[in-house]
């Protein structure tokens, strides 16, 4: 009887874990889809300058979006994972985090405003930054890490797709020239805010998640709990999106434009592993809360399979540069092409990084010791990109990533060897 139970139960995380990859699945292929349709509009009718504009304002907004999640993609998973039965308990966590993220959004748009005053590069564009704000207003809304953690990712797919929707509809109606720019930022915040709404109606109905004020202490451990993740995430996308920065402040939108179609076409590339990485990421933390050693011994089987998969990848990516590029633009431009080729590189190192880092070290509990790696790897590119940006322009932003993806993998492989056997 017991036995017929455990392989019930067996059967049902399974199907669940299945139905969440489908899920996961659908998500990406519109997020290869409707990027792949909007994407070379854009660079073609408002330009590689203003594309360059608008990457530069994106990657400032980024930081704060990072400060709103403050981890909690990865840390409220986790606990909603684990609490998923218990009533009182997700309450108190949905409470709790929501309040912190407001708490940070309103922080975030203050130090917007001062970042507005205080330099002309931003003054003359404020409105674009200030309109593209609205994402992180949109990413507050949207909880995914509630529905992430209990394993309903249908919301998450239907939800963001809805967002993409929107976006690549509106894109079409609205921007017919050059001077229509600053609709983007517009669209695609309004976009997600709509989707961050329609999130939380379902969070209060379908889940019967009731939202209350927090004690201080309450709020006090959730805050702290997500401190390390905080620091190893903004710090890795501090040094993602620093090189957008630098390029922007040393040099002009037209170079920040070639940089960031090609780290685009790369970022698309390397959202096929959120399939996979949002799908285990609490299995993993399930699986890893009763063996320890179930993520070396799953590594011990797939790592070639792992990494002969990514090499295929970079190698399609780095051949058919050209290719990609004249579909992107409608010309064979030289300077993105070689941006597209070293970048392509970061496909492999980057998704290797994700594997021992996020599903590795992070649901093993090495949280600290990830985020140690990800902060020696924000220093390095910060010295890295003054001295090749300089140089080299956006050349040079594209080997200060790859060269700092490349440290922060030698830095995980070096503390898993001295620490664990593989």
């Amino acid at each position: 009887m017991i036995k017929k139970i455990k392989q019930k139960l067996k059967k049902e995380e399974y199907k669940r874990l299945l139905s969440n990859f489908i899920s996961l699945s659908i998500l990406q292929g519109a997020n290869y889809i409707l990027p792949l349709i909007t994407f070379p509009y854009l660079v073609r009718v408002i330009g590689v300058e203003k594309f360059g504009l608008l990457a530069f304002a994106g990657a400032t907004i980024a930081y704060f979006n990072i400060l709103t999640d403050y981890g909690f993609n990865l840390t409220a998973t986790r606990e909603v994972s684990i609490y998923r039965d218990n009533k009182e308990k997700l309450n108190e966590i949905f409470s709790s985090v929501m309040i912190i993220k407001f708490i940070l959004m309103i922080i975030s748009f203050i130090l917007l405003l001062l970042l507005i005053f205080s330099f002309n590069k931003f003054r003359q564009d404020y409105k674009i930054f200030i309109l593209t704000f609205g994402m992180v207003i949109g990413q507050v809304l949207f909880p995914q890490w509630f529905f992430q953690g209990m394993e309903r990712m249908k919301y998450i797919t239907f939800l963001n797709i809805l967002a993409k929707v929107i976006f690549t509809i509106t894109i079409f109606i609205f921007i017919h020239k050059s001077s229509d720019y600053w609709k983007v930022p517009l669209i695609n915040s309004l976009g997600f805010i709509v989707a961050g709404i329609i999130s939380l109606y379902i969070v209060f109905k379908n889940f019967n998640i009731e939202f209350s004020f927090q004690s201080f202490n309450t709020l006090k451990y959730y805050f702290t709990d997500g401190w390390h993740l905080f620091l190893s995430s903004f710090a890795g996308n501090f040094y993602r999106n620093f090189n957008t920065l630098v390029l922007g402040f040393l040099t002009n939108n037209l170079y920040v434009g070639y940089y960031s179609i090609a780290e685009k076409i790369v970022k698309i590339i390397q959202s096929l592993q959120n399939i996979i990485g949002n799908t285990l990421f609490p299995y993993f933390s399930k699986k890893i809360s009763h063996n320890k050693l179930y993520f070396f011994e799953l590594t011990k089987k797939y790592l070639k399979i792992i990494i002969g998969s990514y090499l295929l990848i970079v190698l399609f990516a780095f051949i058919l540069s050209p290719e990609i590029i004249y579909i992107i633009q409608g010309k064979y431009q030289s300077e993105t092409i070689l941006d597209l080729r070293i970048m392509s590189i970061v496909i492999l190192i980057g998704g290797l990084n994700y594997y021992f880092g996020v599903l590795g070290l992070i649901t093993i509990g090495y949280k600290k010791e990830f985020s140690k790696a990800i902060i020696i790897t924000g220093i390095s590119n910060i010295i890295l990109s003054f001295i090749l940006i300089y140089f080299l322009k956006d050349i040079g932003a594209s080997l200060t990533l790859v060269l700092s993806e490349s440290i922060l993998l030698f830095l995980l492989l070096n503390f898993i060897k001295r620490n664990f056997y593989l």
